[in-house]
């Protein structure tokens, strides 16, 4: 990051100033050297990581902000998106899954495969515009965008549920397919594997045979699409956040990026970074929590 950074053709200070800007180019000059850090390349970098980890992230020059009051006031507000689309893509996926696998090859069973194909193939920010062309602009019951009414601007529970509504739809829709997908395969070859016809063979009905045993089974593939996702939900939070104008950290990073504001991006892929690990981590922890095959003394 750092050395793409350094070798960007694009001038920080210029943006810092705005493009349409009339500073003569002595004041240029002097604002780039109090913005720009002294010492050769590896000496400006070791500063900047020296900092980083002793808790200064630096200043945003976008926002005019330090860059951990930036993160701590939108940090919230994604996870909370993240969290709602999330349990919804799993709880929605799991069940679209058991029902198609329940009946593999019948209609239900082509309509979930083919519905979740398409919408893999939808890009996110397409979902979104399509969510505010029918229920803001059409219908008129939800807002389409932001977390306050106009003229507000204190957050009260009822708005936020009507603003968080659509955003949540959106990224909950565009995570869904991939777990469907996985719940229909793994539930489906676990319908055909001897314990599950032992059951049924048993005569334990029907429902605790899919819900109790199948699904069980057929669970322990999406435990590893957990950590997986998690990139791919940063990136659908990112293009959601910027469409609805939610105040989160994705619109920051937009902002970042477009603003060549580096202390700010730098600090946001990082945490970026973080959150994928987390997520393979918490994959791997659910893995060897629900299949008792895998002894966790040894992970």
């Amino acid at each position: 990051m750092f050395a793409v950074a350094a070798a960007s053709p694009f001038d920080p200070v210029r943006r810092y100033v705005g493009d349409g800007s009339s500073a003569s180019q002595e004041t240029l000059d002097a604002l780039r050297e109090n913005l720009s850090p002294d010492g050769t390349f590896v000496e400006q970098w070791w500063s900047w990581l020296t900092s980083v980890l002793g808790g200064d992230l630096g200043q945003s020059l976008a926002l005019r902000q330090p860059v951990s009051q930036v993160i701590a006031e939108r940090v919230g507000w994604s996870l909370l998106l993240c969290a709602v689309a999330f349990v919804g893509s799993v709880l929605l996926g799991c069940a679209l899954g058991v029902l198609a696998a329940r009946r593999e090859g019948g209609w239900l069973d082509r309509a979930v495969t083919s519905l979740s194909y398409t919408l893999q193939a939808a890009p996110p920010f397409w979902l979104a515009l399509l969510a505010i062309w029918l229920f803001a602009l059409q219908l008129d019951v939800l807002p389409a965008g932001g977390l306050t009414e106009a003229g507000e601007s204190t957050v009260t529970a009822g708005s936020l549920l009507r603003h968080l509504a659509l955003p949540a739809a959106v990224l909950t829709i565009s995570q869904t397919p991939w777990f469907a997908l996985y719940v229909r395969q793994g539930v489906g070859d676990a319908l055909h594997e001897d314990p599950v016809r032992g059951a049924r063979a048993r005569g334990v009905s029907e429902r605790t045979v899919l819900l109790g045993h199948a699904l069980r089974s057929g669970l322990l593939p999406v435990l590893t699409l957990v950590g997986t996702r998690i990139p791919e939900l940063i990136t659908g939070a990112l293009l959601v956040e910027t469409v609805f104008s939610w105040p989160g950290i994705a619109s920051a990073t937009v902002r970042a990026a477009t603003s060549t504001d580096f202390p700010l991006l730098a600090a946001l892929t990082a945490l970026s970074a973080l959150a994928v690990l987390a997520g393979n981590l918490l994959a791997d922890l659910l893995y060897g929590l629900a299949d008792p095959r895998v002894d966790l003394n040894e992970m």
